[in-house]
């Protein structure tokens, strides 16, 4: 499980009573049995199914690899005109939607084995397309996807691939209004669950869209926290850890006073 660090719970707009009373009840709201979200194209599954095999392949090419050492500053950059030029590419042909999500499909797979595979200055560039190709297939990838992918291979930038995924994806949130919020829960949180705190928040931000980056640390021992906003600048902590630390603090005692 992923760790998230959330910000302390310091919100510039504190939300109403009622806000927090109903996030209290979606946490009642689940089904028994539990549901998996679905992937961005219904194809994806064979795609997805076989990542461990993509993975493999490239944990295997490279223990033959040597990593490149890269100028962080001048990749910011970079990766942030290629991510512009895709959006702009996309905005044109009307594909914005199939190569975001693409975008987000990619995001799932680029591991550090995949990254320092295409960064591996060694590995010859038919064996990088090859790879993308692959991947590409399995995801069954927008045209433009797949030649923006063998661009970056060209122009030997295919390095920053994660980089401007992440860029591309800032974005496409700016120019589709879509607010980015990240849930941290001591459990995974179940398809309603999300579904309800998505709509919750859409209602409190005014946001034509949400996307949700759900996360789990069993340290919240319970509850969820949803941080969104600016720079993660607004919270909301409905956790059971939160609420035992709120307890300390009003009770001027350490944390483990009230926990143990």
């Amino acid at each position: 499980p992923h760790r998230h660090h959330p910000h302390a719970f310091t919100t510039s707009t504190p939300p109403h009573h009622s806000n927090k009373a109903e996030m209290a009840a979606i946490m009642r709201s689940a089904t028994a049995t539990r549901v998996t979200l679905s992937a961005p194209k219904a194809s994806k599954g064979a795609f997805m199914g076989n990542a461990h095999a993509i993975r493999a392949s490239c944990k295997a090419m490279n223990s033959r690899a040597v990593r490149l050492t890269t100028t962080m500053a001048s990749n910011s950059e970079v990766s942030g005109s290629y991510a512009s030029a895709l959006l702009d590419m996309a905005k044109e042909t009307g594909a914005l939607e199939a190569i975001h999500a693409d975008m987000d499909a990619l995001e799932t797979i680029c591991t550090e084995d995949l990254t320092t595979f295409l960064s591996n200055s060694t590995v010859p560039n038919d064996k990088k397309t090859a790879m993308l190709t692959q991947i590409a297939k399995e995801g069954q990838f927008a045209a433009a996807t797949s030649n923006f992918l063998a661009l970056l291979v060209d122009k030997q930038r295919i390095d920053l691939l994660s980089e401007i995924i992440e860029e591309f994806d800032s974005l496409y949130c700016e120019v589709t209004d879509t607010q980015v919020a990240t849930v941290t829960s001591a459990v995974q949180l179940e398809n309603e669950q999300q579904f309800l705190i998505a709509k919750k928040l859409q209602e409190m931000t005014g946001a034509k869209n949400i996307k949700l980056k759900p996360q789990v640390d069993a340290a919240l021992i319970g509850g969820f926290v949803v941080t969104y906003g600016a720079n993660g600048s607004q919270q909301i902590d409905m956790s059971v850890a939160g609420q035992l630390e709120k307890v300390a603090a009003s009770m001027g005692v350490p944390m483990s006073a009230v926990s143990a």
